[in-house]
């Protein structure tokens, strides 16, 4: 209901301040309506940008949890398939939720040892990954490789086309609900576990960038492997 030049920097804040969003989603926000303003200037249809002078910080309210190896081992025992073995993927490939359910049984080569990350699965909507580095392929070792086509030979969907995680409530029409998973499957096996941290699909991802880091690899393949 604003004109952009009724659009003010403090207004702005305020209306940034309740939202119920981490810092860093609140500082997108604040990105994106600053390069829409820029592209109102380009056109003309603005003379100046009020958003440069929004003040949203994106630090991390808090630092998110990092497991061990040693954790990881501990909750991929309390989990049965498919739970646990979209777990391991996640855990050693820093695949997203989304790319996660978004695999196909033609997405993964055995012989390469590779996946193909080419789409990913949000709310039940396939769309692209979320940038065009994250649709590198993805390198699987031997073991990963071995625990997918386990996987495979218990499940009923392995068509080409088939969901990888296909679940059976929709008869393999779409994927499994991570989140319903998640909260069914992977919180008991936390808890059981007894692994004392906030754990979830980004856990994992954030884990295994982290523990390459730690392993002394090189920046550049870290960077490589999470495709951010």
């Amino acid at each position: 209901s604003y004109r952009l030049t009724e659009v003010k920097a403090v207004e702005v804040e305020k209306w940034l301040k309740p939202l119920t969003l981490a810092k860093g989603s609140k500082a997108k926000i604040r990105n994106i309506m600053s390069a829409l303003y820029s592209h109102a200037i380009r056109w003309e249809w603005a003379e100046r940008n009020p958003i440069t002078s929004v003040r949203q910080s994106s630090k991390r309210q808090k630092v998110p949890d990092v497991l061990t190896p040693e954790e990881i081992v501990v909750i991929l025992e309390e989990l049965s398939d498919p739970m646990r073995t979209m777990v391991e993927l996640d855990a050693f490939t820093g695949l997203r939720r989304g790319e996660l359910i978004g695999l196909r049984w033609e997405d993964v080569d055995f012989e390469s040892l590779v996946l193909r990350v080419r789409r990913s699965v949000v709310a039940m909507v396939a769309g692209l990954p979320k940038t065009e580095a994250s649709q590198k392929d993805v390198p699987l070792d031997v073991q990963l490789a071995e625990s997918l086509s386990l996987w495979k030979q218990r499940s009923p969907y392995t068509a080409p086309g088939d969901w990888v995680f296909a679940s059976p409530h929709k008869k393999g029409r779409q994927p499994y609900w991570p989140g319903t998973l998640w909260r069914y499957y992977g919180k008991p096996a936390v808890n059981h576990a007894r692994v004392n941290k906030h754990v979830s699909y980004h856990t994992f991802r954030h884990t295994f960038g982290t523990l390459l880091n730690a392993n002394g690899e090189n920046a550049k393949v870290v960077q490589e492997l999470l495709r951010p």
